[in-house]
């Protein structure tokens, strides 16, 4: 539900006001109680995302990850690149006789 803001014409209080998108615009000023108030264009709220399904890393541009790449000394902000095994060896795939 958005927070609306409201103001009064006639005793110049103004104020935020949770409500539903359905409900209908008030009109009487909760101070005065003139039939004065308004329901200012507010500029609107941005998206934020929240939860684990998203990363700080989601939606960033090119130029963006390269500028956090080389403010943490060239490494990338994901980790690396693991290792296969850490052992140093490398299977070809064959079976040694």
């Amino acid at each position: 539900m958005p927070t609306y803001d409201y103001v009064c014409d006639g005793c110049g209080h103004a104020f935020e006001l949770f409500q539903s998108m359905t409900d209908s615009v008030k009109k009487t000023c909760p101070e005065c109680r003139k039939k004065k108030l308004r329901r200012l264009i507010g500029a609107g709220g941005a998206i934020v995302f929240k939860g684990s399904g998203f990363y700080k890393t989601d939606y960033r541009s090119e130029s963006y990850k390269k500028g956090a790449a080389a403010d943490t000394g060239g490494k990338p902000e994901g980790g690396g690149k693991k290792s296969d095994s850490g052992d140093g060896s490398k299977s070809s795939g064959k079976g040694s006789e």
